[in-house]
């Protein structure tokens, strides 16, 4: 059965969803304050950097896509994977492939959290390394207060 969701598949066939989701950031609609060339994140967008960040909001905002964007337009790797599926195991295999890409190919990896306010504390301190030397971005999506529920 072919998924969905696969670039693969004819584009007209994707759900509608999907193909109106922006390619890059320059396409997400909203957010200027943040998005704007003369703000930091925005600076750093502008000239092909990406950072570490957690974002936050309610279902349905674009979290999701904004991540997306963002790997497209950093031309980084883009890996998702959601917290509840998640182990440790996952996210030291995340860390890997992402310090393999770099060496190998100079390209940047984004890991993408779905509902990261669900990590303990032991599967944040695994990514904590391959953060710190660069080897991996970290972009997490939580619906709930990151101040209380991230460490």
């Amino acid at each position: 059965m072919t998924n969905l969701f696969e670039s693969s598949i004819n584009p007209e066939l994707r759900p509608l969803a999907e193909r109106l989701r922006p390619k890059i950031v320059e396409e997400v609609i909203g957010q200027e304050q943040v998005l704007n060339p003369n703000q930091p994140i925005g600076k750093l967008l502008k000239h092909g950097k990406i950072m570490n960040l957690i974002i936050t909001g309610p279902p349905g905002t674009g979290k999701t896509s904004f991540a997306k964007a963002l790997a497209n337009s950093a031309k980084a790797r883009f890996i998702a994977m959601n917290a509840v599926d998640a182990g440790v195991k996952d996210l030291k295999a995340a860390g890997e492939e992402g310090k393999k890409t770099l060496a190998e190919y100079g390209e940047k990896t984004l890991l993408f959290v779905d509902e990261i306010h669900r990590f303990n504390k032991g599967q944040q301190d695994v990514l904590l390394p391959f953060l710190e030397r660069g080897e991996l971005y970290l972009v997490g999506a939580t619906t709930e207060h990151p101040s209380y529920e991230l460490n």
